[in-house]
């Protein structure tokens, strides 16, 4: 349904739109269990970049469990998607920490990401000039 909010393009709500809103709706309404966050324990980000999008969750552990504050994603726009998948991984995580920077500030956070190339990236300093503005922003 996502290519329905693209400029200029025709508004077809088919058979297949009416059967994603459905089992969103459905989705939704069903929603795991989201707690309050506990400020004194560490937040727990767990960041993933796909082809074409990127998603994220933020919890906390609580008597080793995770339990789920906020979920996000979005859908790369036409630039992003060129991207190479380790500056994909890093997208997700650069998202992650501008949509949960109210719950991050000056709390203590957790990030899980399947890219372990990425924690290769902080000592390096020939990488891309992209990967080097991220990194300074986290």
């Amino acid at each position: 349904m996502t290519h329905l909010l693209e400029k200029n393009s025709p508004f077809i709500f088919s058979n297949e739109c009416i059967q994603a809103f459905r089992t969103l709706k459905d989705k939704l309404t069903e929603a795991a269990i989201l707690i309050a966050p506990n400020w004194d324990q560490p937040f727990e980000l767990m960041c993933d970049a796909s082809d074409y999008a990127v998603g994220d969750v933020l919890g906390q552990r609580i008597e080793k469990h995770f339990w789920p504050i906020h979920y996000a994603s979005k859908t790369m726009n036409q630039a992003e998607a060129n991207y190479t998948t380790t500056e994909k991984e890093m997208l997700a995580v650069v998202y992650t920490f501008e949509n949960f920077r109210s719950y991050l500030i000056m709390n203590k956070s957790i990030v899980y990401t399947n890219h372990s190339a990425l924690k290769y990236l902080f000592p390096k300093k020939d990488a891309k000039a992209r990967l080097l503005r991220w990194i300074l922003l986290l």
